[in-house]
């Protein structure tokens, strides 16, 4: 039998996973995803298959990739679906097939306990609070007895934000073969199960992270595979375009400042010279940090004038900490490290500085409470996966829920270089006509008017008490995000989940478990959140969510589109705001028996001509301007269940 008879076999009725999953019933889209992707493995071929709600495209893909007998990575979007990919639905579908294949999990540094940072941070013995005390006492007493360092793993949770990066090493900081605990490193020997495995299981910032270091030519982190298969493949773009710039981090000046003092006791107690260059270097970035103002995004190219003295000053000040440590570096292995990241980072600033943004990238600076991130990112990536897919792999397979504009695959494969891929769309099994209902409230006012965010709320209360409740609120900002808790609050509505209120988990935890309960996020909440059964049964999104025009990478991208006689709004703004809506509304439907209502507040929706695109691109569920309508589907499911 061919790869694709044998993986659409193993999902018949009667196939190896009906004894594994209870309940198990066949998906014809699901067999149809997995004699797709062994198709592409068999003929060396790009695929890109969006796949709906409840298609089970895991196991779509992982079946073939367990049959094909090939050298297979798997990326997914975030740390907490690759765990779950690599201890639940790996395991299962290795045991269902009986194909006892290596496996391995590989994640990025900082997630790995590092021996040699944590005896150092315990040496130092400077830290915050007593909280920070006890959990690296803690993170000792583990590191005896655990195989992999996995910081995911330690029983009594990850440690406190504050200390991990004393903990864990980075690209910058690690002495490699030089540290005298290389023998010891969970990072290391992650590594290298990786490099035996058949199946590795990865993050796309760790993908991207190895592109990186390969096109930089400083050697590579992944084994070469001959098949790539990239779940939550939507995210990959923006991704991408942070890994393929360049950028330098306040925090990476405040590390190298701390490690050169650290060093300087241990290895030069006697270079004095070596504390006074750290600290101009502590100035200089505290007073470029001043000099940025408020939290938020800028174009470099808006506030240059002003800034690059402050930045040619911190650009001296690591250059006079270059050159003080360079006769140190030999007294210990501790200070050819600092020394090197110093070189590292002056060149990054200089390059950052010394920019135009003629060359296609564009320079903006985030700046964030206690720091800053200077950035040079690239308008397009499209070249850049091109060339890795030439020179890695002969398989790609990219998936995700949502990749198309309607039917349209073009504005995803145009920026991830992949004109000549093949596709294949798959709508959900779930059954939207009769599970769920759209409601499009009427007579709001436009989303820019001030008085929107009053408006929308009084209109969705009404459906709040017809859904007891069990409701996710989506908001396209922070602000409205505000609003809405202290004006539901005012009106009676006290026991409300916020995000940034409590930790992401915890606040999804607590909504599970609370009768009626009400959740209000932003974009982290849009993507990536399962919440079945009826604890959840109405989705609520108050905006189209278009990326705010402010954004210094899409106005620089959109001056790029335009150069190139493309229009940035139909090219760009409108499918990026058609996939991102779409990942919003999967949240309602998780389950074959979910119900619920979904509802949407922007009525451009209906009054420009482009929100057809938008209505078009959502699961096929009927549509209501009548709020009676919305109070009698909820009777009609409480009468149900």
């Amino acid at each position: 039998m061919s790869l694709v008879d044998l993986a659409q076999a193993a999902l018949a009725e009667d196939g190896p996973f009906a004894d594994c999953i209870d309940g198990y019933r066949p998906r014809p889209q699901q067999a149809a995803m997995a004699g797709a992707v062994a198709g592409a493995i068999e003929q060396g071929d790009s695929l890109v298959v969006e796949a709906g709600t409840g298609t089970g495209k895991t196991l779509a893909y992982l079946i073939p990739a367990l049959l094909a007998g090939r050298r297979v990575i798997v990326s997914t979007g975030t740390r907490t679906l690759q765990d779950q990919l690599y201890h639940r639905d790996l395991p299962m579908a290795r045991t269902a097939l009986e194909r006892p294949v290596r496996t391995a999990l590989l994640k990025g540094r900082s997630n790995y306990l590092c021996p040699y940072r944590m005896e150092r941070t315990l040496e130092e013995g400077r830290l915050e609070d007593a909280e920070m005390a006890d959990s690296l006492q803690q993170l000792k007493a583990w590191s005896g007895h655990t195989r992999s360092g996995d910081l995911a793993e330690h029983p009594a949770g990850p440690p406190p934000g504050r200390l991990v990066p004393r903990v864990t090493s980075t690209a910058d900081n690690c002495l490699g073969q030089n540290c005298p605990l290389h023998s010891e490193c969970f990072l290391m020997e992650a590594r290298r199960q990786a490099q035996e495995a058949e199946i590795v299981v990865v993050n796309h910032h760790l993908l991207l992270a190895d592109w990186s270091l390969r096109q930089g030519g400083f050697g590579e982190v992944l084994p070469e595979a001959d098949v790539y298969i990239l779940d939550e493949a939507h995210q990959l773009p923006e991704t991408a375009a942070r890994f393929f710039g360049l950028s330098l981090s306040s925090r990476q000046l405040q590390d190298l400042v701390r490690d050169t003092r650290l060093e300087q006791q241990r290895e030069a107690g006697d270079s004095a010279e070596l504390l006074d260059a750290a600290a101009v270097v502590e100035r200089c970035s505290a007073d470029m940090r001043l000099a940025l103002g408020e939290t938020g995004k800028s174009a470099w190219a808006a506030i240059r004038g002003e800034v690059t003295p402050l930045a040619q000053g911190l650009m001296n000040a690591l250059h006079g900490l270059t050159e003080t440590l360079a006769p140190q570096a030999a007294r210990g292995r501790g200070l050819e490290n600092c020394h090197r990241r110093a070189e590292a980072l002056l060149g990054t600033l200089r390059a950052f500085v010394d920019h135009r943004d003629e060359d296609n990238r564009v320079g903006w600076v985030e700046t964030r409470s206690q720091g800053f991130i200077l950035r040079l990112t690239p308008l397009d990536v499209a070249d850049h996966f091109a060339g890795h897919r030439e020179r890695h792999g002969s398989s790609w397979v990219l998936t995700s829920a949502t990749l198309a504009v309607g039917e349209d695959f073009g504005h995803f494969t145009q920026r991830m270089g992949l004109p000549d891929a093949r596709t294949l769309q798959l709508d959900s099994p779930f059954d939207y006509a009769h599970h769920a209902l759209l409601y499009l409230p009427p007579d709001l006012p436009a989303p820019g008017e001030a008085r929107f965010n009053q408006a929308y709320l009084d209109a969705i209360e009404p459906v709040l008490r017809a859904s007891q409740g069990r409701a996710f609120l989506l908001f396209t900002s922070h602000r409205a995000l505000r609003e809405a808790a202290e004006t539901l609050r005012s009106r009676g509505w006290p026991d409300l989940l916020v995000q940034g209120e409590g930790a992401q988990q915890q606040l999804l935890e607590r909504f599970r478990e609370r009768a009626g309960g009400v959740l209000l996020g932003t974009q982290s909440f849009w993507e990536g959140v399962d919440v079945r059964g009826e604890a959840l049964s109405c989705v609520m999104i108050d905006k189209l969510p278009f990326a705010s025009p402010s954004e210094p990478v899409l106005q620089a991208r959109m001056a790029w589109l335009r150069a190139q006689g493309d229009n940035p709004f139909a090219h760009h703004q409108l499918p990026e705001a058609v996939i991102s809506l779409r990942q919003g509304v999967g949240r309602l439907i998780r389950d074959a028996d979910d119900r619920g209502v979904l509802v949407l507040g922007d009525n451009r929706l209906t009054s420009r001509p482009y929100g057809r695109h938008f209505l078009d691109s959502l699961p096929p569920m009927p549509l209501t301007h009548r709020l009676d309508e919305v109070e009698a589907f909820f009777a009609q499911s409480s009468t149900s269940s």
